[in-house]
């Protein structure tokens, strides 16, 4: 390819494809391969990883940590179209950015990828698939999904880019 900036958009569009089609797969293993938790998260069937880490399949109605995820189903359109203007600024923001910028061109790659990934979920299900379950005795850090895992990666990088920012505007 001639223009290396469309280059350079297309990479990150790749690494936001990654992210939701590794989503989507994990997600569908998930359903297909484990019953569904409805109970106490000791009783839910499970596949182990790591003695600290199991796959589960939850079903998440709400945001982040089940935020809103005990109403009456509102918030599956209002979370789909947070997701949707996400995307949109996202995408723009990758457009314009692509070529000059790497960290935060990765971090809205990242976000991009995760933010389809669960909207495909809200849509088409009307919840996301959560599957990854960390814990340590009986405490359970909230099960999360790849697209999660994204989005807060993702995020991350974005702040440390905005901290490296703002460190490299005080040297100069």
């Amino acid at each position: 390819m001639r223009d290396p900036a469309m280059a350079a958009r297309l990479r990150y569009l790749a690494i936001a494809l990654v992210v939701l089609v590794a989503d989507q797969l994990t997600k569908w293993w998930t359903v297909s391969a484990l019953a569904l938790c409805s109970g106490p998260r000791q009783t839910c069937e499970r596949y182990e990883v790591l003695p600290f880490f199991d796959f589960i399949y939850v079903r998440n109605p709400g945001a982040a940590f089940s935020f809103l995820a005990d109403h009456s189903g509102w918030q599956r359109w209002f979370f789909a179209a947070i997701a949707i203007a996400v995307s949109v600024v996202l995408l723009r923001w990758l457009w314009r950015t692509a070529q000059s910028q790497p960290l935060p061109s990765w971090g809205c790659a990242l976000i991009l990828g995760g933010a389809i990934g669960n909207l495909i979920d809200r849509l088409w299900h009307g919840y996301v698939i959560d599957f990854a379950d960390f814990f340590i005795g009986n405490w359970h850090y909230p099960a999360f999904n790849i697209a999660d895992s994204g989005i807060c990666i993702g995020a991350g990088l974005l702040i440390l880019d905005s901290l490296l920012a703002g460190r490299r505007a005080k040297e100069s």
